[in-house]
């Protein structure tokens, strides 16, 4: 069947059918395009929920955020909240036209993303051969969590390029915590208190929540696949996350005012709820006015409506041009490009949106207006198409050679971290795939001889062919 991960896939259509419907009754003067974006929308979420329990779904997730930020977070917008937002981060063009630019590309990306995914390589473990590896793998879980803690204290003492190397590395504790939860030894409770507990931390002392928030649902999926819940079981931890972050996203700017005004007792779970009792107060927490605020989180779309807005009209398409320099900076070092493209540059974003960024404010043009600034509409979503086939296609070099390494798909969180974001810049995205995926070879390469004595007895052949093929 054509993209059978999309369509031919256990999925309750009944339920589907009579969510729309109820979207469609309830909101009654919706457009027809925004009808169709909140169709897509919400298959992508019944998929991501289903997937839970077989799969670490990166796939589905991309496709979720994708309709998160470029579909739900506008159709929101273009049908009232807009009213309630700043003029800065209104729609900048009618509903019609981008929506026409909108549905077809993240249509394609995720096309892109299943049509060469079989039944969703890359993501569905070998359960008994992931556990079998993990009991014969010693300290192996214990030293990937040392290393996470270690590279993450470390981190900040390096320049931007090292920094990320050890950003990266700093993401091996969910990795070994992952490792435990899947063997058959009994996961000592502690191990979890303490790295989800560090994340929790760290997330409320930045007042930065994206972290925590994508290791929860990474969490999640490897905790769906060791004790494979219910339908109600996925359905209530699905509502408190969605909940939770809601919460996050409604509070989180007042919690951040409260931080650097230095009145709520420094940053804390203790002065996060008193700005969430404080908001409740005041307006209370789910007002029209605290929605819109909130919509801006997740409506990447009035930055592609901005794009649209400059490009052509002020700013001619790159053609390409600029999509060289992404990929300059993605693959290649600064030692060897020293004039590459920086994260978060402001002048490029400024140049490409109009918009005026304060000093030390930084935000990305994301993967789909980089699409369109090179090659307009049409040329954009096949663009689309290609960078969701790009990511499917590492999903499956990773399923090739997780037969000679079991434990390899546990990377696949940390690979797609970023490229899963929506609102990352593409090289970003890009760099941090490129930069991933080179280190998990350099771990294996460093380790081989080790890690091939962790296997079973039954792959020692397929494993000398694995080491040969490094």
């Amino acid at each position: 069947m054509f993209l059978p991960t999309l369509f031919n896939v256990k999925f309750n259509w009944g339920l589907y059918i009579l969510a729309l419907l109820c979207i469609i009754l309830t909101w009654g003067d919706l457009s027809w395009l925004s009808i169709i974006a909140l169709a897509i929308t919400l298959h992508q979420f019944l998929l991501l929920f289903y997937s839970f329990g077989s799969a670490i779904p990166i796939r589905y997730i991309a496709g979720s955020f994708m309709c998160m930020q470029m579909l739900l977070g506008p159709v929101l917008a273009y049908n009232g909240l807009d009213a309630f937002q700043r003029l800065e981060y209104q729609m900048k063009i009618p509903e019609l036209e981008y929506l026409s630019y909108a549905i077809p590309a993240v249509c394609l990306f995720i096309f892109g993303l299943h049509v060469s995914a079989g039944k969703l390589k890359g993501e569905v473990l070998n359960e008994q051969e992931v556990a079998r590896f993990v009991n014969n793998s010693g300290n192996l879980p214990y030293i990937f969590i040392f290393i996470g803690f270690f590279s993450s204290v470390i981190a900040g003492y390096f320049g931007s390029e090292l920094a990320f190397v050890f950003y990266l590395l700093g993401g091996f504790k969910f990795i070994g915590t992952f490792m435990l939860l899947l063997g058959t030894r009994k996961v000592k409770t502690w191990i979890l208190v303490l790295v989800f507990g560090s994340i929790i931390s760290t997330s409320l002392s930045s007042a930065m929540f994206h972290d925590l928030l994508t290791w929860l649902i990474m969490l999640a999926a490897v905790l769906a696949i060791k004790f494979k819940p219910g339908i109600t079981v996925k359905a209530i931890a699905a509502t408190s996350f969605i909940l939770l972050a809601l919460i996050i996203q409604l509070v989180k700017k007042d919690y951040r005012e409260t931080i650097s005004a230095g009145t709520g007792g420094g940053a804390g779970f203790s002065t996060f709820q008193k700005a969430a009792e404080k908001d409740e107060e005041n307006q209370g927490l789910f007002n029209k006015t605290k929605l819109a605020k909130s919509n801006i989180r997740i409506n990447q779309g009035y930055i592609i409506t901005n794009i649209m807005y400059t490009v052509p009209a002020k700013v001619p398409f790159e053609n390409g041009a600029e999509l060289m320099r992404i990929v300059q900076s993605a693959v290649l070092p600064r030692i060897i490009a020293p004039n590459k493209l920086n994260a978060g540059d402001r002048d490029i974003f400024m140049k490409y949106t109009g918009l005026a960024l304060q000093r030390g404010t930084s935000m990305g043009l994301s993967s789909m207006g980089d699409a369109y600034i090179n090659f307009g509409t049409f040329g954009g979503c096949i663009f689309m198409f290609f960078l969701g086939l790009l990511f499917s296609e590492v999903l499956n070099g990773f399923q090739k050679y997780s037969r000679y390494y079991p434990f390899l798909l546990l990377f696949t969180p940390l690979v797609f971290y970023y490229p899963i974001r929506p609102d990352c810049e593409l090289q970003t995205s890009l760099g941090h795939l490129v930069k991933s995926c080179f280190l998990i070879y350099m771990l294996i390469l460093f380790w081989k001889k080790d890690l091939s004595k962790m296997t079973t007895k039954k792959h020692a052949s397929t494993v000398m062919a694995g080491e040969q093929a490094f």
